[in-house]
């Protein structure tokens, strides 16, 4: 899949291994890593689906975004960036049409 970011800075931060180790630690880093490697490989989102770890949409005021698991309660936040955001008929996002992503945030809690 196609990976953007939602800014410069936080590309900048998740693609430079000192500035994401000291941001949030040495194992953290390591699991991040990972995951953008995972979204890197995948052919589209529903490859996630068969990753360790929890990939799913939110719901909510954070509809249209998804989170995946990291480490603890750390979660890397993303959309669908394909334009258009392939939909499915009876509401939500095709999986197997979104090749596309926008990393937005890691955060610890999603329902904060």
């Amino acid at each position: 899949m196609l990976i953007f970011y939602q800014s410069s800075k936080l590309e900048k931060i998740l693609n430079n291994q000192s500035k994401l180790v000291k941001k949030f630690g040495t194992e953290q880093a390591h699991v991040i890593q990972r995951r953008l490697f995972q979204l890197d490989a995948a052919n589209c989102l529903a490859d996630l689906r068969n990753t360790p770890g929890r990939c799913h949409e939110l719901t909510g005021d954070r509809q249209d975004t998804l989170s995946l698991d990291l480490r603890k309660q750390f979660r890397l936040i993303f959309e669908a960036a394909d334009d258009p955001i392939p939909k499915l008929p009876e509401g939500g996002l095709d999986w197997n049409l979104v090749r596309t992503v926008r990393i937005l945030d890691v955060r610890v809690d999603t329902h904060e």
